[in-house]
């Protein structure tokens, strides 16, 4: 009986043959030959199209509308005034020395990445004095971004940790919510952000920590919480120590904005050295992605503090046990430039001044943001774009009024109302206060 399925040498020969004879004559002779090929359902057919990402599928959505009014609020991505990506001075220098050192080669890198960046990463979160350091307790590793170092530190949780269960704050970076779980770490949630105030739920966050058991993983942000802006003052974050310390948890944080929040690397560093300075133990991811713009270069590390060398040591190589078979070992280039920018005095001096331009525009943004409203009588109060931090703004607005602002002002944010204060220049804030007050005064008009 013949056979209704193809061989491989018979696809060659139809896919050679194709090129004399023309695709369309090949493809009906092979309908004749093989009737089934026509038929036969895919062995993927149950398949369902999955659903844009929240955050990214407001890009999907941006780029397809015509609109010359057109603004993305949605993708933490940092913007000129111009509305452009930017590629930082000190990287282009950083990178044009790579290239002109002809003794660089494209060999693997090790599993937990180039010594020298790790070296530096710890070096800048935790201090150049940092006791931790000075005393080989912390084990780093590099990662692909922040989001591969959270990942490689939850498979490593779920392995090793006695209690691998992690609290993460309400709401939290979208993401969070599915790293943990498909690392293998259960996740609940603890109070975060007050909608009443536009601000922290202090007393609430703290119930929450008492409540959650000992031994407990807290995920905290180090600085510029995403998505709502909204910090603990230092004195809150000494109050969140001593009842995360006093709980015997596990705090890990994820530290994607350092220097990009207020301006200073140092002072964006407070609440991670707060917790290393007592000896106690704790995860920090780290990312490269905006305070040196290397988005697409993936550049990242993960820390663990340990409250020795010789757990730092056997940590070190079960993360590698991690990261081996996951990807192997991590890309060079970004982790060259991150590198070559942390080692040389000058570039790194260089960096802190274009650093804060960033986190100073922002700021200007939100300034101009802040007084737009006001100048348009816009009703509520509006001194939490001022009083947030970071990249990110918590508006208020809810999923109608943001729905009403993209189809009638070509707005696009998500549905939660967050913004990126990074994606507005002085030429699109008037545009976005009117959409803002229009929705705010349309909504109180309906109730």
């Amino acid at each position: 009986m013949a056979s209704n399925f193809m061989s491989v040498q018979e696809r060659r020969i139809a896919t050679l043959s194709g090129h004399f004879r023309g695709a369309a004559a090949v493809e009906e002779e092979l309908l004749q030959r093989f009737p089934t090929m026509a038929m036969a359902p895919s062995v993927f057919e149950h398949v369902q199209q999955a659903p844009e990402d929240p955050i990214l599928g407001v890009t999907v959505a941006y780029n397809k509308d015509p609109s010359p009014l057109k603004v993305n609020l949605g993708v933490g991505a940092y913007r000129t005034e111009e509305g452009k990506p930017l590629v930082l001075n000190v990287v282009r220098r950083a990178e044009q020395q790579l290239v002109a050192d002809r003794s660089r080669n494209k060999e693997y890198q090790p599993i937990t990445g180039i010594s020298q960046f790790n070296k530096l990463s710890a070096k800048l979160i935790l201090g150049a004095n940092s006791p931790a350091i000075a005393e080989n307790r912390v084990a780093t590793v590099q990662a692909l971004s922040g989001t591969g170092a959270l990942r490689v530190g939850a498979e490593f949780i779920s392995r090793h940790y006695a209690k691998p269960i992690i609290f993460l704050p309400n709401p939290t970076w979208g993401n969070h919510n599915k790293i943990f779980p498909l690392g293998g770490v259960p996740q609940k949630p603890y109070r975060y952000y007050d909608p009443k105030t536009r601000g922290l739920d202090y007393e609430g966050m703290l119930e929450d920590l008492k409540a959650a058991p000992d031994g407990a993983v807290i995920l905290l942000h180090a600085c510029a919480h995403n998505p709502t802006g909204v910090d603990p003052t230092e004195e809150q974050w000494e109050g969140i120590r001593q009842v995360i310390r006093s709980k015997h948890q596990l705090p890990f944080f994820d530290c994607a904005y350092q220097g990009f929040a207020s301006g200073s690397l140092d002072k964006d560093a407070h609440a991670v050295r707060l917790f290393v300075a007592d000896g106690g133990e704790c995860f920090v991811a780290q990312s490269y992605a905006k305070n040196m713009g290397l988005y697409g270069e993936r550049v990242g590390a993960l820390s663990v503090v340990c409250t020795n060398a010789a757990v730092a040591s056997r940590v070190d190589s079960q993360l590698k046990l991690v990261i081996r078979p996951m990807y192997s070992s991590p890309p060079a280039h970004g982790a060259a430039i991150a590198a070559t920018i942390l080692a040389d005095g000058r570039l790194f001096q260089e960096w802190t001044v274009e650093l804060k331009g960033m986190a100073d525009r922002i700021i200007s943004m939100r300034q101009q943001l802040y007084d737009a409203l006001q100048a348009r009588g816009t009703p509520g109060d509006w001194t939490h774009v001022l009083k947030q931090i970071g990249m990110f703004t918590f508006t208020g607005l809810n999923k109608s009024q943001v729905e009403f602002m993209t189809r009638q002002y070509h707005i696009y944010m998500t549905s939660d109302g967050r913004i990126s204060m990074a994606g507005l220049s002085s030429k699109t804030v008037p545009h976005l206060a009117d959409a803002i007050h229009a929705a705010v005064v349309g909504a109180q008009r309906k109730s």
